[in-house]
């Protein structure tokens, strides 16, 4: 490479690391004045603080994720509303939403309170309408609820337990669950490998409740049965030994909830939902969220870098409701 380019690569790096820098000192110095002002001036109590001040970092994640580049106080509405796309794409629900810009709202109100701001880039953002079309979340009772329901006296209740504590635990498509491989998983860990949308392949964290359940299953039932050939990698069989379909799982899902007579409407991508909602909510990190999701990158031509695994697992012991 010549050596002017090779500087001008080197110098072009640097000053967007240095930039990035910046743009999180900035946030950093913003969020934690944000924080004082609403607890000592507001007298909020300190569970309101985390919360507002876990919204407002979200709304930095998601910007160093997009990679802006930007501080806090050169975000635009439409910045904003990019964020709140993101957020509705994941699955949140209408009332998280509303919560997570009410909380980017107060704090952009510091701001111009404060004239660090001349014009708050939230203040014709509306709160999300009720009408608009988004999965439904289950609450972490209702998820209780329709595990409680299944018959643990048959092998069938067995494997369903299996089934359900990982798809809310992992945050997996359904397709990913019907084609996990018994080699993929690594319970020393807690992991397991899920090859995804175009195939490619990423490590997601699985909770302990799951690896239980998965045991179980596989011990008093899988290991008892007969399988067909070519299905003998694959984890969750039909009763005559053959891979589970999709159609199966949502039979599955479908049924549970009649039997605890559950309104809301339910597939396997509700836990999908309600895995990320709740991670969310619980102040997890987008990036990690994200990344355990496999989701492609915001950006169009990027796919994010897997985080530190050890750091996944950390966020799912912290933040998910059955760990």
């Amino acid at each position: 490479m010549p050596k002017g380019i090779w500087y001008r690569k080197t110098l072009s790096l640097y000053l967007e690391g240095l930039f990035s820098y910046i743009a999180q000192m900035e946030w950093d110095t913003a969020i934690k004045n944000f924080s004082d002002y609403i607890k000592l001036e507001r007298a909020m109590a300190d569970n309101s603080v985390m919360a507002y001040t876990s919204d407002v970092t979200k709304l930095y994640q998601y910007a160093d994720m997009a990679g802006w580049k930007k501080g806090p106080l050169e975000i635009s509405a439409n910045n904003v509303e990019n964020f709140l796309t993101y957020i509705f794409r994941l699955g949140m629900s209408v009332n998280s939403q509303a919560r997570i810009l009410s909380g980017v709202k107060a704090f952009y109100k510091y701001l111009l309170f404060d004239e660090y701001i001349e014009i708050d880039p939230t203040e014709l953002i509306e709160a999300p309408k009720t009408g608009r079309k988004i999965p439904d979340t289950l609450e972490v009772h209702e998820i209780d609820n329709l595990i409680s329901a299944i018959d643990m006296s048959t092998d069938e209740g067995i494997r369903n337990k299996a089934i359900i504590e990982t798809l809310y635990s992992s945050g997996l498509r359904v397709s990913e669950l019907v084609n996990m491989k018994l080699t993929n998983i690594f319970y020393d860990i807690g992991f397991v490998k899920i090859l995804g949308k175009g195939n490619k392949e990423r490590l997601v964290p699985i909770g302990k409740g799951a690896i239980n359940s998965i045991r179980t299953y596989l011990e008093e039932v899988r290991g008892n049965m007969t399988v067909k050939p070519g299905h003998e990698n694959y984890v969750f069989l039909n009763r005559r030994g053959a891979q589970l379909t999709r159609v199966m799982i949502f039979t599955i899902i479908k049924r549970l909830a009649v039997a605890i007579n559950l309104k809301k409407k339910v597939s396997p991508h509700t836990f999908r939902h309600s895995f990320a909602t709740h991670l969310i909510e619980g102040g997890a990190d987008l990036r990690a969220v994200q990344d355990m999701l496999g989701h492609e990158s915001i950006t169009t031509t990027e796919i994010y870098t897997h985080l530190d695994k050890e750091y996944l697992q950390q966020v799912i012991h912290e933040y998910h409701p059955r760990s």
